[in-house]
């Protein structure tokens, strides 16, 4: 992705991230496309205003269905809310396949590559590149368990996304012993959601870049300076 917006996806991967709005206009809506589009307005409305203050009215009208339609596809709100937990999953997918730093041939760059592609993201509105269910996760935690655990599920996907290439640059590089791959992602996970909580504080991605230039700083001094990036 640059800056707010998703990364260019060839026609088929698209097809496999549902993207605000759905459909095209004057095109009849393929079957199924009211749930994509729902999932899609979740994904906007509860990043702008948090998951409990978000209604089914409000998110039908975001995404342009009736009532009956949510009803028919979704039996509550939090039905819906751990259907677009495992929809973005798949909206985060596209950065591990097909961002151009994923070709590099050093791990160490590839890693290195996807932090610059976090931070180029940070931009624009703050709904616009913050985390869904860091959001949602964050509200439901401790009401609401099955939310809890799909929003874990997902933030344990990116995880095990960005582990392969932390473990390869560990193999080259080396690290201190008690560092593990998944416990890195993890940490970069980490930054990431707290580097959003510090931007809606201030209502400014400034600070949120900040705080990810210093994790790329970590990383490149945990593993010695390594890396051209």
């Amino acid at each position: 992705m640059t800056t707010n917006q998703p990364p260019s996806i060839p026609a088929a991967a698209a097809r496999d991230v549902p993207l605000a709005g759905g459909g095209t206009p004057g095109v009849r809506a393929p079957r199924g496309s009211a749930r994509a589009k729902l999932i899609a307005a979740a994904h906007a409305t509860v990043r702008k205003q948090g998951y409990s203050a978000t209604t089914v009215d409000q998110i039908c009208a975001a995404a342009g269905v009736t009532k009956g339609a949510f009803f028919h596809h979704f039996a509550s709100k939090e039905e819906l809310a751990i259907a677009a937990a495992e929809g973005w999953t798949e909206r985060a997918r596209p950065m591990f396949e097909l961002a151009p730093h994923v070709s590099l041939e050093d791990p160490l760059d590839r890693l290195l590559g996807h932090i610059d592609f976090r931070l180029s993201m940070l931009d624009g509105p703050t709904e616009d590149y913050t985390c869904f269910v860091g959001t949602m996760v964050q509200e439901a935690y401790a009401t609401n368990d099955r939310i809890r655990a799909a929003c874990e599920a997902s933030i344990n996907a990116y995880c095990q996304a960005l582990a392969p290439d932390i473990q390869a640059a560990m193999d080259v590089y080396g690290v201190p012993e008690d560092v593990t791959a998944l416990g890195l992602a993890q940490h970069v996970q980490s930054v990431l959601q707290g580097a959003f909580v510090l931007a809606k504080t201030t209502n400014d991605p400034a600070i949120a870049r900040g705080t990810v230039t210093h994790l790329k700083r970590y990383v490149r001094m945990l593993f010695g300076a390594g890396g051209a990036s």
